[in-house]
């Protein structure tokens, strides 16, 4: 192994201090900042979803702060260009007085985008998206761009029922390593939220990683162990999402139109890895796979007509799939 007992215990310490230094600022919130964390962690993007005013922009604004990282916003609206993301050659006059083709790199050359509200633009646009997200380049005229190390997209967006807004597309939910859920913050959580905002109060944050130490937690991510027998029951729990499978639940064959594929194998795998890091520990337990499932999941799977009018969620029958999925037992 390439990292030390030691070393993963230092940098568990570190990412422990980086959620306190964000919950300075962020009241509540832990599930949504732990699973950003472990996504940057594994070198993947998240999409966070919840109604208007929840604090998902200022909650990724906070934490590219915390991390030290470049950071550029992209506010998603029905006329926004694909050349408005990634840029585009403008002719500008050199030296000598003659015209050239200069290339103005746009807001997706940043360390940590945020896709503000990704599903308010049409699907041409938010497919601008797809090959930074995928491969960390950007294609503009023939002319191939890499992206900045290490690069993250980290989008918003709101309920799809809500009002103008564009469904994203499967191959561009599948890019997302993970879904997030902003919940409604609690009583006490509101009046905390008052207190901090709406006072003389003004929260300085520190820096409490940077580029370098931020590769370092990645390269150590893709370090942790896995056994076999955690393999083996992250496979059972995505094939246990394919409705066409002999032994699928009765409510999977009911009610999905298709399940997870290997995508959602790998996002299970790589955020247990950053939940094991962040925990000190170097290989993945029970306890890590479980823990990110639903997140991992539920936007790899999509509900028949009859399950969308039944009023199962997604995230109901991933709990049904950990609560009959036993660790060891073959599908």
């Amino acid at each position: 192994m390439a990292f030390s007992e030691q070393q993963y215990g230092e940098m568990s310490a570190q990412l422990q201090q980086v959620k306190q230094e964000i919950s300075k600022f962020i009241v509540g919130q832990e599930e949504a900042i732990d699973y950003t964390i472990y996504s940057i962690l594994a070198d993947g993007h998240a999409l966070l979803e919840g109604l208007p005013g929840l604090g998902k922009t200022m909650l990724i604004r906070t934490i590219s702060e915390v991390l030290d990282l470049s950071f550029s916003r992209i506010q998603f609206t029905p006329d926004l260009m694909p050349t408005d993301i990634t840029g585009t050659n403008i002719i500008e006059r050199n030296e000598n007085g003659k015209q050239q083709f200069v290339f103005q790199p746009g807001p997706i050359f940043s360390q940590m985008v945020l896709a503000d509200e990704i599903n308010r633009a049409t699907p041409k646009t938010q497919s601008a998206l797809l090959e930074a997200m995928g491969e960390k380049t950007v294609t503009i005229l023939g002319d191939t761009k890499k992206m900045a190390k290490p690069f993250f997209v980290l989008a918003t967006q709101n309920p799809i029922e809500m009002e103008g807004t564009y469904p994203l597309p499967e191959a561009q939910m599948d890019r997302f390593l993970c879904k997030i859920l902003v919940p409604y913050p609690s009583k006490y959580e509101l009046m905390e939220i008052m207190k901090r905002t709406t006072g003389a109060l003004n929260i300085k944050l520190e820096k409490i990683m940077n580029t370098d130490s931020l590769v370092l937690a990645q390269e150590m991510v893709k370090e942790v162990l896995v056994a076999d027998e955690m393999m083996e029951y992250a496979v059972n729990l995505v094939v246990a999402t394919h409705p066409d499978n002999e032994e699928a639940l009765p409510d999977v064959k009911q009610y999905v139109m298709y399940g997870s594929g290997p995508r959602g194998l790998q996002s299970i795998i790589k955020l247990a890895k950053a939940r094991a890091v962040t925990s000190g520990r170097f290989h993945v337990s029970i306890a890590d796979i479980k823990s990110v499932a639903k997140p991992a999941l539920r936007h790899r799977l999509m509900l028949n007509y009859e399950g969308e009018a039944s009023g199962k969620t997604v995230d109901d029958l991933i709990e049904t799939i950990l609560t009959t999925i036993k660790q060891g037992a073959p599908l």
